[in-house]
């Protein structure tokens, strides 16, 4: 498995974004949350992600841009949770909900935490439609 997060595995279209956050369903782990949806995507990976800090919570650029890294990077090292247990490609958005900076060990434990909650909601609902 290849651990980069390359530009294909990054949702930066406007259209998606926005049918996202219209029709998406969310996840929380805190201080992160996910908003989901399976849908058709542009790239070849099973997953396309977006990270966000609320300008509200963080006023300070610097400070956003690097809660930003931290959660691509943790996100990064763990995505071989999210790329074994797809079988249809989806596109979520992750965002940053606390209203302080925690240290990366624990970033990296909710992130994982967030992430195998999200696998456990894709598996059940492929097991209702089936």
């Amino acid at each position: 498995m290849n651990f980069t997060l390359g530009k294909k595995e990054r949702l930066k279209s406007k259209k998606l974004i926005e049918r996202l956050y219209k029709e998406g369903k969310s996840i929380k782990a805190f201080p992160f949350r996910m908003v989901y949806l399976q849908t058709k995507h542009t790239s070849d990976f099973p997953a396309q992600v977006g990270v966000s800090v609320a300008k509200r919570n963080f006023g300070k650029a610097p400070d956003r841009n690097r809660l930003k890294r931290l959660m691509r990077e943790t996100y990064r090292l763990q995505k071989g949770i999210v790329y074994e247990n797809l079988h249809l490609p989806y596109i979520f958005m992750i965002s940053y909900i606390g209203k302080e900076e925690k240290p990366y060990e624990e970033l990296f434990s909710k992130m994982n935490k967030l992430l195998n909650l999200f696998i456990e909601r894709v598996k059940t609902a492929e097991n209702e439609t089936l």
